[in-house]
């Protein structure tokens, strides 16, 4: 009759041990390329939101800039009008009071 050993031995372990540690090398080593690939994909989304970003600033500033310049010219033509009723009323009561006066 022989004697068995139950249990594992020091070899055992330590092969368990090393497979173990070979498989989290496998595992980290794909966990660690899918946060680089996601890593890469916010600073793709990062590059393409200030893109977009400066093409909406471009965009209102140009709008802005038509706008302020629409504004501008209606404000000039509202002024020169101003001045032409102003001009006009003055000369209508100067004629006004020429004719009280000769009458």
């Amino acid at each position: 009759m022989s004697t068995r050993k139950i249990g594992a031995t020091k070899e055992d372990l330590q092969n368990f041990k090393e497979e173990i540690v070979h498989e989290f090398h496998i595992i980290s080593e794909g966990v660690i390329s899918q946060v680089k690939q996601v890593a890469e994909g916010v600073v793709n989304v990062n590059e393409k939101l200030e893109r977009f970003r400066e093409e909406i600033k471009e965009d209102v500033e140009n709008r802005f800039g038509t706008l302020a310049q629409a504004i501008k010219s209606v404000d000039d033509k509202v002024e020169k009008t101003r001045q032409e009723l102003k001009t006009e009323i003055q000369e209508t009561r100067q004629e006004v009071l020429a004719a009280i006066k000769f009458s």
